[in-house]
């Protein structure tokens, strides 16, 4: 039987005439006459008896409905999937994040988008980004957002919107709790280098270059959230995204920003061959949202 004559038979004989299902499937009662003979024909046998102007299944057709009956609800169940992708209310958003937006932006974007889609799915990963790019290419994600990330074969790029990356210091070094600090006056103290970070680090390694004074580092940390526990306990300062700055001020804490601004772009990546699932794609607007918000 082919899907159409399961689809005819199976409506005939839950509502038990032809005139019936034809209503049912907002079809002509000549089409569904036409394709239940074109099944019988297939079959090599008769599915319904007309006894006193009604269909009665034969005993064959009992036998073969408890089957049918299966595949049509699979095939329901499959036109419900279907309709609920095309609405974005079922899926699956597959991505891996530098671990600074993991920590506040994305649970922000990703709340506030279960509210509309409450039956999507997340996966999440939180890795540096040379470890998300690399989970990218080998498919383990179907996007990673990252900072400044480099332009890569065969990789799309979304703009995502733009940070910065500031100074959080120990408030006890400044009286005056400072909204920006240049370069050369940040280097008059201690700083915790985070230079192997990746992208960020090295913009802010190629500032400090530009300038006479030396660095003065008796850390060094691969790990933003290390670097600001470090300057929570007073042990200097560390250049930082903003992100990561605002969810460690405190008390103790003050952030600056760089006079003139170290900028940096956010982007969202994902294999030019693997187009992004729809669902990914609407996500991506509120972390744009997020993102300007943040700002």
């Amino acid at each position: 039987m082919r899907l159409r004559h399961i689809e005819i038979f199976h409506a005939i004989y839950t509502t038990g005439s032809i005139t019936s299902a034809a209503k049912h499937l907002c079809v002509s009662q000549p089409s569904v006459s036409k394709v239940l003979a074109h099944a019988e024909i297939q079959l090599g046998f008769q599915l319904f008896e007309r006894v006193k102007g009604k269909l009665i299944p034969t005993s064959e057709a009992n036998m073969l409905f408890s089957e049918v009956d299966k595949i049509y609800k699979q095939l329901y169940s499959i036109k419900k999937m279907a309709e609920n992708i095309k609405r974005s209310e079922q899926g699956m958003v597959n991505i891996a994040v530098t671990p600074a937006l993991g920590f506040e932006l994305i649970p922000k974007a990703i709340a506030k988008f279960r509210v509309k889609h409450p039956n999507v799915q997340f996966k999440l990963q939180t890795l540096h980004n040379e470890e998300a790019a690399q989970a990218l290419l080998e498919y383990k994600c179907d996007l990673a957002i990252l900072y400044e990330s480099p332009s890569m074969p065969s990789v799309k790029e979304i703009d995502l919107g733009s940070s910065e990356i500031v100074v959080i210091y120990p408030k006890n070094l400044y009286d005056n709790n400072p909204k920006t600090l240049s370069i050369k006056s940040l280097l008059q103290n201690d700083l915790i280098g985070i230079w192997d970070s990746g992208p960020l680090g090295e913009l802010v390694w190629n500032r400090i270059s530009n300038t006479d004074k030396e660095v003065i580092s008796t850390m060094q940390v691969d790990t933003y959230y290390i670097a600001a526990g470090l300057v929570g306990q007073g042990l200097g300062c560390c250049t930082i995204d903003r992100l990561t700055a605002q969810a460690n001020i405190n008390e103790m804490v003050g952030m600056a920003s760089f006079e003139p601004p170290i900028n940096f772009q956010i982007k969202g990546l994902y294999i030019e061959s693997h187009p992004l699932p729809r669902i990914c794609q609407e996500f991506m607007e509120y972390v744009k949202v997020e993102i300007a918000e943040a700002r």
